[in-house]
């Protein structure tokens, strides 16, 4: 398991004073780092065809990039090529661990943990992401340059990448193993690898308005709900038939705001939406399916681990009554539930003692087997 080490400053100093403000360099976050997937291992993932991976390198002076699944890459050469691979945490346990280091931020924000191998004179080029990402490094060196946050004219270099104008460095540092540059939204950066690396990106993304609304839409088309109908009764007389008047307007927004500040509508909507992956998950179905008694029998003996990059949350607003959300399901269990969904969607590693109040009521102990045996979670030998 990986260990958070701060020298500098507290996690409490680190969201007070850096978290979507600055970025900065945590020297030795990870003390005696050692890489918990190989280049050979990383390269295997993005030869399967459900994983997305890419290869970004340099043809002629002229930025490439290429989408997986990959058969070879003795074409490449030893220099200027990076292998990238999305969500290796859902596919290699040891990644997935990674993740724990920063559960400081709530698992909603967590994207994924983004894997890449570079070659001498490797990288992906300057850009600007849309996220929050703590870039880990692992064995080999990368040169970093982070510039500062503002206006910068954004051009695609290849049909498949983004990339910003050049930009004065604000942070220009070497990162050896171990260490981790955080990089807000919105600022330039650039890194360039200067031997053998791999880096390890665990990234924290936040929904647009407009996605949240456009999902929203989407919850109450799918749950037909929202369908009160706009009601004007005794209006006066219209004189200019082109107009919205300030009254129809109020009126307009009142009606949207019986939907939003509905908390029960929404809160089915915020667990079901950020529970969705973006990615897929590695799911390995049970050749022997657990019955709820077989089930029981081997909790007894065995703890449960969550696969990596399931999503499992619970909201304020409705956990009183049991209700958990996975994978874009709502589960209601009941009050009696209250205290084992807490302890399903915080811990990652599940007892039976923990899981007690819950394991009393049939229908938990029902979902629960239903999901073992799908493979979100896992018996532990």
């Amino acid at each position: 398991m990986f260990k958070l080490h701060l020298t500098d400053f507290s996690i409490e100093y680190f969201l007070e004073h850096y978290w979507q403000q600055k970025p900065v360099v945590i020297r030795q976050g990870f003390p005696l780092f050692s890489d918990p997937i190989s280049p050979d291992q990383l390269a295997g993932l993005a030869c399967e065809e459900q994983i997305e991976s890419r290869l970004i390198y340099k043809k002629d002076e002229q930025w490439q990039a290429e989408g997986g699944p990959f058969e070879s890459y003795e074409h490449l050469g030893e220099r200027g090529w990076t292998l990238i691979v999305q969500a290796v945490n859902h596919w290699w346990p040891e990644v997935a661990t990674l993740v724990e280091a920063f559960a400081f931020l709530p698992k909603w924000r967590l994207d994924d943990v983004m894997v890449s191998y570079a070659t001498p004179g490797g990288g992906v080029g300057p850009h600007i992401d849309l996220y929050d990402v703590f870039i880990c490094q692992g064995s080999g060196r990368r040169r970093w340059r982070v510039g500062e946050r503002g206006e910068h004219r954004q051009f695609a270099a290849h049909a498949a990448l983004l990339h910003t104008e050049p930009f004065e460095a604000m942070i220009a540092v070497e990162l050896l193993p171990g260490d981790i540059l955080y990089i807000p939204p919105g600022f330039p950066h650039d890194g360039v690898t200067l031997e053998h690396s791999m880096s390890f990106s665990v990234g924290f993304r936040a929904k647009s308005a407009r996605d949240l609304l456009s999902g929203l839409a989407d919850h109450l088309i799918d749950k037909d709900l929202g369908g009160a109908l706009f009601c004007d009764p005794k209006r006066p007389v219209h004189h200019q038939q082109g107009r919205i008047d300030g009254r129809d307007f109020k009126a307009i927004k009142a009606l949207l705001r019986s939907v939003l500040e509905d908390d029960s509508v929404l809160a089915d909507f915020a667990g079901g939406y950020l529970s969705k992956t973006k990615c897929q998950l590695d799911l390995q179905e049970l050749d022997e399916p657990f019955d709820p008694l077989g089930m029981l029998e081997e909790l007894e003996q065995n703890n449960l681990v969550r696969i990596g990059g399931l999503r499992c949350f619970y909201v304020d607003a409705t956990v009183a009554e049991g209700v958990c959300y996975i994978e874009g399901e709502r589960f209601a269990f009941g009050a009696a539930c209250r205290e084992a969904i807490l302890v399903l969607c915080d811990q990652e590693c599940l007892s039976r003692a923990a899981l007690e109040t819950g394991l009393r009521q049939p229908a938990f102990v029902s979902a629960l087997t239903q999901w073992i045996n799908c493979g979100y979670w896992y018996f532990q030998d």
